[in-house]
């Protein structure tokens, strides 16, 4: 009798990139790009699935050398393996001043706007622009009193010496105005993001499975922050990385928790369970 191999059900592999897939000087490492070359080969379909802008990622999937799908700025843009936009919610435009009044008139607080082909700051800062380097993505700034509202896909708030509480306490003021007309998330623990309400990696990783006529079970998905609970908790296998904030292990107590980016512990996971 001939023994049949299992086959797994994993055809997409979706992953967050800081704090997740890329090393801790937020490039790929050689055995990243090495492992996403042969995930390539063996037949996967590759998602990047990020809070960063798409112009960015794509710097990024270039350097990867292979086709992947990008799911941006938090789900609010998803494009194909060739660039094509395959759909793209924007915050609502009557929402994005309002939004920005909340908070911007803390000195503490930098704000930035993902839109359309742009990335916005209210003011200049060389430690994110370095942080963007190996893409070449960079900020110009506006006025943060007039902001633009149209095509805008997300606007987030950053604290530049990493002080959580200090935007905890504007996650709460954004919800109790806001309530469920925007999804509020923290990509990491300095950085407070807000998308339309329907935002989501979880929605947007559903939305490329059915184009490739598969569904969420045949996804395995990686992250490390409060951004990624849908999606990690959508995905027929959500691997959470151990360098996570502990809000995020609260929202995910039942997934597997593995090792950190430093570690490539995404890498040595696909390697291990799916080559």
């Amino acid at each position: 009798m001939t023994e049949t191999r299992k086959e797994t059900p994993f055809r997409i592999v979706a992953s967050d990139l800081d704090g997740t897939l890329l090393a801790p000087n937020h490039q790929l490492s050689d055995f990243s790009k090495q492992t996403l070359k042969e995930l390539h080969n063996n037949g996967y379909t590759f998602i990047f699935a990020t809070g960063r802008h798409h112009v960015d990622v794509a710097g990024i999937r270039e350097i990867a050398g292979i086709p992947a799908y990008m799911i941006t700025s938090n789900g609010a843009r998803v494009h194909d393996q060739n660039d094509q936009l395959m759909y793209s919610k924007n915050v609502p435009e009557e929402l994005v001043q309002p939004v920005i009044d909340v908070i911007r008139h803390d000195p503490e607080i930098y704000i930035h706007l993902y839109k359309d082909e742009q990335w916005l700051m209210d003011r200049d800062d060389e430690v994110l622009a370095k942080f963007h380097s190996e893409s070449g993505f960079t900020y110009t700034r506006f006025n943060a009193s007039n902001a633009p509202t149209e095509g805008i896909a997300k606007v987030f708030f950053t604290h530049p010496k990493h002080d959580h509480e200090h935007l905890v306490q504007y996650e709460n003021q954004l919800r109790e105005k806001f309530g469920d007309q925007l999804n509020i998330a923290f990509s990491t623990p300095w950085c407070l993001e807000v998308m339309a309400a329907d935002v989501s990696k979880g929605d947007a990783l559903e939305a490329v499975a059915k184009s490739l006529g598969l569904s969420l079970a045949n996804c395995i998905a990686f992250g490390d922050g409060m951004n990624d609970v849908e999606m990690l908790s959508m995905a027929g296998k959500g691997l959470v990385m151990g360098t996570s904030h502990h809000k995020v292990k609260a929202a995910l107590p039942n997934n597997e928790v593995i090792g950190s980016n430093e570690e490539d512990a995404v890498a040595q996971y696909l390697h291990t369970h799916l080559f």
